[in-house]
């Protein structure tokens, strides 16, 4: 049976035993929760296996494919160059990057990139894996087309180009790809274990990903009803779509296991996706967020100041995602709590707390009231955007010790 090891303070003891008991039912194959309090690890647990065979057992040396929370490592990329005054959020992008300016993208601001609001949620033509993987070529393409929706007046998630788009602002202004400079400025100073991609000498220790099952297909007539436009926004979104220069309907996408299959292939460790193959431990993940935490220091490295935290907390979006159709409240950067949006089902919503998930289940919270970084990493994904089932049951344990200690 798969043992959980590591520390646990005794206040947290509700963590470890929920872990224990998704471990046992094989509800979850391997994870690392980790959870630091004002700088100090009060959780630093993992377990399991990092791979469907049981050969690898998890250690504390076992990193995952954080899929999306990859974009709250992105994001602080681009905030540590904020802090620094080497980027202004409410600058236009085309004065760091001129091309950006093509197809009436001008006046797009820097913090429309980092809200989903830039209105470039994919490229107008399908591209190959190999061409999403070429930064340069990928992040070209998005500065070359229209924006889907005037920016910063609608948002829709930015689900793979809000890498290549902020990585590639990270590249005009520092001379470093996104991977280099988090390796640099961010993982290294800090100790964190974490990376965009994954380094070949670092494969031996990737957890094998594992796919969510198919979601049922809804019958016949409840897919034309969904079909039907709900809303002004949908509405608006699909009128545009008809105009002569929109892209042509793109095809069904594959199923999740021909996605995830691929991100245990060498290619997709060695690409550089800022929006999606980030590789981490919980440890790792949770020690650079932490810096967001704690007032902009994590393990005596200076990242961030106090204008560019309270940055973070300036609503951006808040509302229907036009890609996604979930309610969401957008900061620079993150995602913030709120009662009617997608995060309902976080135990706190008062208090400046932001975060961000991955497909499947992984997330990292930065809750600044109580001084409080959480981060779960895992490889039996769930089909879900905002942590799976197993991800609230830990982040509800962990509130209701801090709870009980207050």
């Amino acid at each position: 049976m798969a043992t959980v090891h590591g520390h646990c303070d005794p206040r947290f003891t509700a963590v470890k035993t929920a872990l224990q008991t998704h471990l046992s039912s094989g509800a979850e194959l391997g994870a690392s929760i980790y959870v630091d309090i004002a700088g100090t690890p009060v959780v630093d647990i993992w377990g399991g296996h990092a791979d469907r065979a049981h050969t690898r057992p998890w250690t504390d040396r076992t990193i995952a494919n954080i899929w999306s929370s990859t974009k709250a490592v992105t994001a602080l990329a681009a905030l540590v160059l904020i802090s620094r005054g080497q980027l202004d959020p409410h600058e236009r992008v085309a004065t760091y990057w001129p091309e950006f300016a093509a197809e009436g993208k001008q006046d797009v601001l820097v913090r429309h990139l980092l809200s989903h609001s830039a209105g470039l949620p994919d490229w107008d033509r399908e591209l190959t894996s190999e061409e999403k993987y070429d930064i340069p070529f990928a992040a070209g393409l998005l500065a070359a087309q229209k924006p889907r929706w005037t920016p910063g007046e609608a948002f829709g998630y930015h689900m793979v180009t809000m890498g290549h788009l902020v990585g590639e602002l990270v590249r005009r202004i520092t001379g470093k790809t996104l991977k280099q400079f988090v390796d640099d400025e961010i993982a290294g100073p800090l100790g964190a274990d974490l990376q965009i991609g994954a380094r070949e000498e670092d494969w031996g220790r990737c957890a094998e990903m594992v796919a969510p099952p198919m979601p049922p297909m809804p019958p016949p007539a409840a897919a034309a009803a969904q079909a039907k436009p709900e809303d002004g926004e949908k509405k608006a979104a699909e009128d545009d779509a008809k105009k002569e220069d929109a892209p042509k309907k793109k095809p069904m996408p594959p199923p999740p296991s021909a996605l995830v299959d691929k991100s245990n292939t060498p290619a997709w460790r060695l690409a550089e996706l800022g929006a999606a193959n980030g590789h981490s431990t919980a440890a790792g993940l949770a020690r650079a967020l932490s810096a967001v935490t704690l007032g902009g220091t994590a393990n005596n490295v200076a990242l961030l100041n106090p204008s560019t935290i309270d940055l973070v907390f300036e609503e951006q979006a808040h509302g229907k995602c036009l890609v996604t159709g979930l309610p969401m409240c957008l900061g620079v950067g993150f995602g913030l709590t709120g009662a009617d949006t997608f995060a309902a089902w976080f135990p706190e919503q008062e208090g400046r707390i932001a975060f961000w998930g991955g497909w499947g289940g992984s997330i990292v919270i930065m809750d600044l009231e109580r001084r409080m970084t959480v981060a779960y990493v895992m490889n039996k994904m769930e089909m879900t955007v905002l942590g799976n089932e197993r991800t609230k049951e830990y982040v509800r344990a962990v509130y209701e010790a801090v709870k009980g200690t207050a």
